[in-house]
């Protein structure tokens, strides 16, 4: 079937609403730490615009000319350089850490966290082996097991950081990709009772991670210690009420919340917006989550399909989580919100994905 040329207006649409809505809100969530720390009050939103939606732009424009099936060729490369990033971040003078974890790599004025390419890595490698697949199910050993080694292999390197955030977002959207692409329902739920019993293990032996989740079932338990984040961003939200103090007049963002314009910013928008307006948000991921569906439903092939299902699933994966934990909803995981939270690294590849599924739209039956 010829390819088509035309390039899909919703999607880009939805792409460009979120980028421009995500650059607002964080220029005005970083203005009191970009003064503190610069003296300036544009330092990050220049920084963010720059490296990130600038070059991933520039990215997403050429990825959605290229054609998908060329991330097919170029799979063991991006696997090896993705695991290798990976790696280095714990070696001494390349690594960088903060906050108690090391998940940058530093290099001159350059910062790079290799955990966001590791995910489109991971959707893409999954992509990949569903569409080689010559059964819907071959068996545990020969048609399941090659998959969970490279997954785990990502998840064990990302816990390694330690980010234990992001290493659920992977295997949640791995466990997806694996299921729709024809896991015998025996496999798939002896797979989630084996990681759910690990996901609990490894709560339960981290302090840190298990306060968290103490402090989800009982918010106000310490909240001035362990539970200060979220009383913080709950407050915030709280205050905003219907239509929020109005843009930039956030109080919280005053050295209040902690992480305003990274993991946080949801609740500044809440803040400042209030909730009918701060429901766009969940507006604009549920479109990209619909447009995704139909452009996955319509893909010419089964790598199309699952390499779409993966993009739009992490995507609007983390952006649930992200804002659930911040209403209260799910425990705080320490992930951003996709196309809002400040991360040059996570904005660069979230719209390099976009490029991909640009151009699956663009050869959709």
């Amino acid at each position: 079937m010829p390819k088509k040329t035309k390039i899909d207006y919703q999607l880009l649409f939805i792409i460009l609403a979120l980028l421009g809505f995500g650059l607002a809100m964080l220029y005005s969530a970083s203005t009191v730490e970009s003064f503190e720390n610069y003296g300036t009050t544009t330092r990050y939103i220049f920084h963010q615009m720059l490296y990130g939606a600038g070059l991933g732009l520039v990215l997403m424009t050429i990825f959605s000319k290229i054609d998908y099936h060329i991330w097919q060729k170029l799979l063991p490369i991006l696997i090896l350089i993705s695991l290798v990033l990976l790696a280095l971040v714990k070696a001494p003078g390349i690594g960088f850490s903060s906050g108690g974890a090391t998940r940058w790599i530093h290099l001159g004025p350059l910062f790079f966290q290799p955990a966001e390419l590791a995910k489109l890595a991971v959707v893409l490698y999954l992509a990949a082996w569903a569409a080689k697949k010559q059964k819907p199910d071959q068996g545990f050993v020969f048609g399941i097991l090659p998959s969970l080694v490279i997954v785990g292999l990502y998840a064990v390197l990302i816990l390694w950081q330690p980010d234990f955030g992001t290493m659920g977002i992977l295997i949640a959207t791995s466990a997806i990709m694996l299921f729709l692409s024809g896991m015998s329902l025996k496999h798939f739920f002896s797979l989630f009772l084996a990681g759910t019993a690990a996901i609990v293990l490894l709560i339960k032996y981290e302090p840190y991670r298990y306060q968290r989740f103490l402090n989800f079932l009982n918010p106000g338990v310490d909240p001035q210690g362990s539970g200060y984040q979220i009383n913080q961003a709950l407050l915030a939200i709280g205050a905003g009420g219907l239509w929020g103090y109005g843009y930039g007049l956030s109080r919280q963002k005053y050295n209040y919340l902690p992480e305003p314009m990274g993991d946080s910013i949801f609740a500044i928008i809440s803040e400042e917006l209030g909730f009918i307006r701060a429901s766009m948000v969940l507006v604009l991921f549920l479109l990209l989550f619909f447009k995704g569906y139909k452009i996955a439903k319509n893909a010419p092939d089964r790598f199309g399909k699952m390499a779409a299902v993966g993009i739009v699933a992490w995507i609007t994966l983390q952006a649930m989580i992200n804002i659930g934990s911040m209403i209260g909803i799910l425990p705080l995981t320490g992930v951003p919100l996709p196309f809002f939270s400040y991360g040059s690294s996570s904005l660069l590849i979230t719209l390099s994905a976009m490029g991909i599924l640009l151009n699956i739209s663009r050869q959709a039956k």
